[in-house]
C-alpha cells in the first residue's frame, strides 16, 4: 500500500501538472501584485491631482477677493481694507513697478499728444505646479487694455504661462466716460474723463505661506488739459499700451460750425497694498 502511495507521488513529480501549478501559482501572485501596485499609484496620483485643484481654486477665490477690497476703496480716499491671501503652496508678489501703462490721443489732424506714462503695478501669485489648461482664462475683466466706463469692470484677472509655474495675474487698465456739456462761444462743449487705477505706491512684496494684506487708497490725482478746435471732429482715439498690449477706443465729439472744445481729465486713484500687522 505505501509503496503504490509513493510510485504515485513520483509519478505526480514527474508530470507537467507537477511542474504547471508552482509556475501558475507564480504568475497569479505576480499579476495581482502589479494590480494592487497600478491601482495604489494611480489612487495617490488622483488624491495629489484633487489636492492641487483645490489650491488652485482657493488662490483664485482669494485674488478675486482682493480685487473686490481694491474696488470697493477706490472710490473713498483715506479709506482701507483688509484681506487675507491663504496658503494655496503658491508665493504672492506685490510688483509696484511693473504695468507700464502709456495713453495717447489723436483725431487724425491736431491733436496726438501722449497724456500719461507711468508703472501702474500689479499682483502676481505664482501656483504650485499643476497642469492647468486655464492659460488665457480671465477671471475678471478681459484682454482690452482700455474700455468704456458703461458695463465694463477695470479689473484683469488672468492666469498667464510663468517662467516655471502657471500665475494669476491682477492689475487694472483704465477706464473712459463721456458727455457732451453743451455750448460755449457757440463750439460744442465735450467733457472727457479717464480713471486710472495705480498701485505703484504699494511696497514690493514676494512671500509664501498665509499673508494679511490692508489695502489703503491714499488719494485721487486730477490731471486737465483742454484742447479748443475750429473745425469740426468726429472722435477721439484714446490709445492705452499696457506692457507691449495695444488698445484703443473711439470717444464721439461732437462739433458745430465753429469747431469744438475737448474737456479732458485723467483721474488717478492711489491705492497701496502693504502687509497687515494685526
Amino acid at each position: 500500500m505505501i509503496s503504490k502511495i509513493i510510485n504515485t507521488l513520483r509519478r505526480f513529480k514527474r508530470s507537467k501538472l507537477a511542474l504547471a501549478l508552482p509556475v501558475t501559482f507564480l504568475i497569479l501572485f505576480i499579476t495581482t501584485l502589479s494590480l494592487v501596485s497600478a491601482t495604489y499609484y494611480f489612487s495617490i496620483m488622483k488624491i495629489g491631482t484633487e489636492g492641487q485643484m483645490v489650491k488652485v481654486s482657493t488662490a483664485k477665490q482669494d485674488l478675486l477677493s482682493l480685487n473686490d477690497k481694491i474696488l470697493s476703496t477706490i472710490w473713498s480716499p483715506g479709506s482701507s481694507s483688509t484681506t487675507i491671501i491663504k496658503d494655496s503652496g503658491g508665493s504672492i508678489k506685490i510688483e509696484p513697478e511693473s504695468n507700464q501703462l502709456q495713453i495717447s490721443v489723436d483725431d487724425a489732424s491736431s491733436i496726438q499728444e501722449t497724456i500719461f506714462t507711468s508703472p501702474i503695478g500689479k499682483v502676481v501669485y505664482e501656483l504650485p505646479y499643476s497642469g492647468t489648461s486655464e492659460y488665457g482664462l480671465f477671471l475678471a475683466g478681459d484682454s482690452r487694455t482700455i474700455v468704456n466706463q458703461t458695463g465694463s469692470t477695470r479689473s484683469q484677472l488672468s492666469i498667464v504661462r510663468g517662467s516655471e509655474h502657471p500665475e494669476i495675474h491682477l492689475s487694472f487698465r483704465p477706464v473712459v466716460s463721456y458727455i457732451n456739456a453743451g455750448l460755449e462761444n457757440g463750439k460744442q462743449v465735450n467733457d472727457i474723463r479717464i480713471f486710472v487705477t495705480n498701485l505703484n505706491s504699494s511696497i514690493p512684496l514676494d512671500s509664501r505661506g498665509e499673508l494679511p494684506l490692508i489695502i489703503r487708497c491714499l488719494d485721487a490725482q486730477l490731471v486737465s488739459r483742454s484742447y479748443e478746435i475750429t473745425y469740426q471732429s468726429s472722435n477721439l482715439a484714446i490709445t492705452a499700451i499696457e506692457n507691449g498690449a495695444t488698445g484703443s477706443i473711439s470717444v464721439p465729439i461732437s462739433s458745430t460750425a465753429q469747431g469744438a472744445i475737448i474737456n479732458l481729465e485723467i483721474v488717478v486713484v492711489n491705492v497701496a497694498i502693504e502687509r497687515w500687522i494685526r
